[in-house]
């Protein structure tokens, strides 16, 4: 086999062990010039299961090591990883290895910049016998003598990490994915982005030989970014990273380097002098240690313009790729490399014949190759020898051939790495979508994490209702009928025919022409069918299998998304002239910003037969026998039990459906047996002000994202309680609730809408334990809501109550300023006499400090810095808003155990809360 030529085969891709053996060749110098053929997993024909039985060990060490190793059947779920327990209260360091997964998803869940610190703080013992371990570098390569006893062991240099010697943050980053469901994968992808850590893309498993390519892990991705300079409306770009196709540019290193890849990607991809490590390196703490499972695992990040030409390094989205390890040693992941990248860099220092033929195999690619050198430290001759061979069968020249040494300016060589990958950018190249990359993975005979059975079929269901949908607005009123006029009629006929309970002496006649109205409504509504799009959806949801119906939904809303109207893909500034202007006058009904189609509507369908068909049985219009909906309630709540966000004040009417609500709490009432106590945390406050980010980053919750392109309805999410620290924390669940962009705030206390919003507020408020009102650092706290304190007062219901004031725009701010303090305590404003007034409260207002108990040195008062660090869209979650959130949820947490969030409640009494109010 010494010539690669004849070598280079033409073997059926259907045999995967074969078709692995073909990218994955692995050419080792046993003697002189001869080498020896190994498949990519090591092994060879005369020695097949030697090196597999090491490897596998070194798998299981790990996950042993790590504790996951009960996780490889059962496989660890984003539910398990979202729990309260004591350890979400304190900001504790991990002690032993054990700790380190749990650490990490609590501190990527909280957008922590440090989640990837491994660092254990170690109780070492008298007696303890400290391991000597000789630290690596990266790209550093170990030898020894053949004739050495302790050389049997090919691992005799490398030991297992042991409790008291770190772990490298990238093999912990594989076992846990190894470990997580497909949708903590996603999590831990999504999460990873925002903080602009580098992604895994390719997830190696030396243990069954199957490398991973993470297509489902990245899907939920979306990206914004400005074409440069921004022009208008066209400029504005938002898209999923995996279906947005860009340039794609490689890094890889062939036998040793000593110029790191990672440090020198995280400067090209750095703009200024602020360096942000998104890829991990040896500089860092823990670089250095030796990686023992995460060899093989390829890495993407992208570059995204603002729109600013003096911020943008380059003027269009650009992917990088990193692959960790020696080409020769994962020649499969190198092979997929060349196939999808515009360029390839070569980081190396030596080349021998052995990297020469590995790369003569490369001569039908029409990839550019690049070359960085340190000759100093290899063996310059050599190079240029190879190099000069090399130069004709990859077609490059001699300005692909860079040369990096110690006194080289590094600044410099930065700006020469930008103007190669913007001199491709420039020229015809080929662009790739991270669905573009997988098809060359399944090509290769990788495993794509998005081609298990329930994915597929999950995802032919969702194409089934999509692939109709050519209008969203047409769809809405053909297919959702029960939505629109007939709900918002019946909806205001309920709310008259509510406040005429209160009135003294209602005039009968009216009462009863209000219940013949909505008779007559309901009957209507009950008369449909569900469409056959709802019918398709309720199918979906009723699945046995759970992986199913979760696979399902998250399709649905990236499908949804993609079929969402043009109008609604629009830079935020721009939607925001959509609201009504100050004092403008608008109907009540009338949405304040266009709403995209999305999964609530399919469930408000479901919420409107459910509603239609129980009045009609209350009112005896009905037999209960012949009921065809009552099942839905129940449908709903098991969404509820697996993390999805449900409606609970209907965006279109704002209103609650109040039947469908109380159905199915009680639903959830049967699910839960004896686990049914709750505490309810809500949030209000003035849209854009970064209530759901807050909620999502506290408690790594699902709410919509975005000042105006999200649902506008209130919505609920459940938390559940580790059984071994409910009894401490005095509940089994806490019950999220998101009032979105209700609370608009902007404006004045009188009209329809200011009523309306004053009314939801405190329906939100009411039915909270906890209540978090969420403001801008420069604006006063919305009139709706100073009404909702009023009218909360009169009813002795008073929650606990923390202001939140974020920074929307300063990336960072110094600690609790004293004036901002006293703003609460300071006499009321026109806004607050004038909802006292319209309270008929007058001269009896109090100070909104008294009424609130507002104490400011019992931290009631809370100042969150600025969420970015740096300029969007490159900019990473600031460490500050990452440990104020932390902090403000231990107070949380810690009010809610001393018994200062209210009365808690059981879900029955919830229900009769929802029904009173």
């Amino acid at each position: 086999h010494s010539d690669l030529g004849e070598v280079a085969p033409e073997i059926k891709a259907s045999e995967r062990r074969t078709a692995v053996a073909i990218a994955d060749l692995e050419w080792r110098e046993m003697e002189g010039d001869d080498c020896e053929f190994r498949y990519g997993d090591g092994t060879n024909e005369a020695q097949d299961n030697d090196f597999p039985t090491v490897e596998r060990s070194r798998l299981q060490e790990m996950l042993s090591l790590l504790g996951l190793e009960t996780y490889q059947v059962q496989k660890l779920s984003l539910q398990d990883s979202l729990q309260i327990s004591f350890d979400s209260m304190k900001n504790w360091a991990p002690q032993v290895p054990k700790d380190l997964p749990w650490n990490f998803l609590r501190k990527l869940q909280a957008l922590n910049a440090d989640a990837r610190n491994t660092t254990m703080v170690l109780d070492v013992l008298p007696d303890a016998r400290p391991v000597e371990k000789e630290s690596q570098m990266e790209e550093e390569i170990i030898y020894w003598d053949p004739a050495d006893d302790l050389a049997a062991d090919i691992y005799s240099f490398s030991e297992l990490p042991t409790p008291d010697t770190p772990v490298n943050p990238l093999d912990l980053l594989c076992a846990l994915l190894l470990s997580s469901d497909s949708f903590l994968q996603q999590e831990i992808a999504l999460k990873m982005a925002l903080c602009q850590f580098a992604l895994p893309l390719v997830l190696p498993d030396s243990e069954n030989h199957y490398h991973t390519f993470l297509l489902w892990a990245m899907r939920g991705i979306v990206r914004t970014w400005w074409s440069q300079p921004p022009r208008g409306m066209g400029s504005f770009r938002e898209d999923s990273v995996v279906l947005s196709r860009a340039p794609a540019f490689a890094f890889v290193r062939m036998d040793v380097s000593s110029n790191s890849k990672s440090q020198l990607l995280n400067a090209v991809l750095s703009p200024g002098h602020r360096q942000w490590d998104c890829f991990w390196h040896r500089d860092l703490n823990l670089g250095t240690n030796a990686r023992e499972i995460s060899d093989g695992l390829v890495e993407i990040s992208w570059f995204f313009p603002s729109g600013r030409e003096d911020l943008d390094i380059f003027p269009e989205p650009v992917a990088f790729l990193n692959l960790r390890g020696d080409i020769g040693s994962h020649w499969l992941q190198f092979k997929l490399l060349t196939e999808i990248s515009s360029a390839v860099f070569i980081l190396t220092d030596n080349i021998s014949k052995k990297e020469y033929k590995l790369l003569y195999s490369m001569k039908e690619s029409t990839t550019k190759y690049y070359f960085i050198l340190s000759p100093y430290r290899g063996k310059r001759n050599t190079n240029l020898r190879f190099l000069n061979k090399l130069i004709p069968v990859l077609k490059i020249d001699h300005s692909h051939v860079l040369v990096k040494v110690s006194s080289t300016d590094s600044d410099s060589f930065v700006k020469r790495i930008r103007a190669i990958v913007g001199n491709v950018l420039r020229a015809p190249c080929r662009r790739v979508s991270v669905e573009d990359m997988a098809h060359a993975a399944r090509k290769l005979g990788l495993k794509v994490d998005e081609d298990c059975e329930e994915c597929q079929k999950a995802k032919d269901r969702m194409e089934r209702i999509t692939r109709k949908i050519k209008d969203s607005d047409a769809y809405r009123r053909d297919e959702l009928r029960l939505q629109g006029d007939p709900w918002r009629k019946a909806a205001q006929v309920e709310k008259e025919f509510c406040q005429l309970q209160w009135a003294v002496d209602p005039p009968e006649k009216h009462r009863a022409e209000l219940r013949r109205r909505l008779l007559e409504l309901r009957m209507q509504q009950n008369g449909h069918d569900p469409s056959s799009g709802v019918q398709e959806f309720i199918s979906g949801i009723s699945s046995p299998s759970l992986s199913e119906k979760q696979y399902f939904l998250r399709w649905m809303e990236w499908g949804l998304a993609r079929v969402a109207q043009p109008r609604l893909r629009q830079p935020p500034e721009t939607l925001l002239t959509l609201r009504p202007k100050h004092g403008g006058t608008t109907d009540v009904g009338e949405p304040l910003w266009p709403e995209p189609l999305g999964v609530e509507h399919f469930l408000r369908e479901m919420g409107q037969f459910y509603e239609a068909e129980s009045c009609l049985v209350e009112a005896g219009r009905l037999p209960a026998g012949q009921r065809r909906f009552a099942h839905f309630p129940g449908l709903a709540s098991e969404l509820l039990l697996t993390g999805l966000p449900l409606e609970l004040i209907d965006g279109s009417t704002l209103s609650m459906p109040v039947r469908w609500v109380t159905g199915l709490l009680k639903e959830l009432h049967v699910r839960l047996e004896r686990r049914s106590r709750l505490v309810v945390l809500s949030t209000v406050g003035v849209p854009g002000t970064g209530k759901s980010t807050l909620l999502n980053t506290m408690f790594g919750l699902r709410f919509a994202t975005g000042k105006s392109c999200g649902p506008r309805g209130a919505f609920m999410q459940l938390i559940t309680v580790a059984e071994g620290f409910s009894q401490d924390l005095g509940c089994d669940h806490i019950l999220v609730i998101n009032s979105g962009g209700l609370i608009g705030g902007a404006l004045t206390s009188a009209g329809d809408r200011f009523e309306l919003e004053a009314s939801l507020a405190t329906l939100l408020m009411g039915l909270s334990n906890v209540t978090v009102i969420s403001l801008a650092e420069t604006k006063d706290i919305p009139a709706a809501i100073l009404h909702a304190f009023l009218r909360l007062e009169k009813t002795g219901h008073m929650p606990n109550y923390q202001f939140v004031y974020q920074n929307l725009h300063d990336v960072s701010v110094p600690g609790p300023r004293p004036r901002d303090k006293r703003q609460l305590l300071d006499p009321p404003g026109d806004l607050s006499r004038a909802a006292a007034q319209m309270e008929k409260q007058g001269d009896g207002f109090r100070a909104l400090a008294g009424l609130a108990f507002c104490d400011p040195e019992k931290q009631h008062i809370w100042h969150i810095p600025g969420l970015w660090h740096g300029a969007p869209p490159m900019a990473a979650v600031s460490l500050a808003y990452s440990e104020a959130i932390f902090e403000l949820k231990r107070c949380l947490l810690e009010n809610i155990r001393n018994g200062l969030s209210n009365q808690n409640k059981n879900i029955q009494q919830l229900i009769e809360l929802v029904r009173r109010l």
